[in-house]
């Protein structure tokens, strides 16, 4: 009996761990984001007008160009995959245009890849610092 109690406290214990996991994880994806978010509008400049208008557009452009990287998770070849992502970003151009005008929207691509260049940096910033603490 007390083998079965040890075996059910373990499992318990380890479910536990996995969420905890999952929910860093989830609060670390929504820190990364609203910082996206900040950095997008701060070097769009976008006016209140631009941004309401923006937003929608650019969660729908987000979600499609996730889907299309999850989906290439799955295997495929490399460079399909990436053929991939710039149809999404063809087919979003214009949208885009139509909200920003041509310059913000050079402007956007431009910026979202300034920030995942800066994430990355932090990212190896972070565990080149960890690589010391072992």
């Amino acid at each position: 009996m007390k083998r079965y109690f040890l075996i059910i406290v373990f499992l318990l214990g380890s479910f536990s761990l996995v969420n905890a996991q999952n929910d860093n994880r989830e609060k670390r994806a929504e820190k990364v984001q609203a910082l996206k978010i900040a950095f997008i509008t701060q070097k769009l400049e976008l006016t209140s007008d631009e941004a309401q208008r923006f937003w929608p557009v650019y969660n729908r452009f987000e979600s499609e160009v996730r889907q299309v990287m999850m989906d290439n998770k799955l295997g495929g070849d490399a460079i399909d995959n990436e053929e991939k992502v710039l149809n999404v970003k063809k087919r979003y151009r214009s949208e885009f245009i139509k909200v920003l005008g041509q310059q913000k929207t050079n402007t956007l691509f431009n910026a979202e890849k300034e920030f995942r260049g800066v994430l990355m940096r932090q990212l190896k910033n972070k565990q080149g610092n960890n690589s010391f603490r072992k």
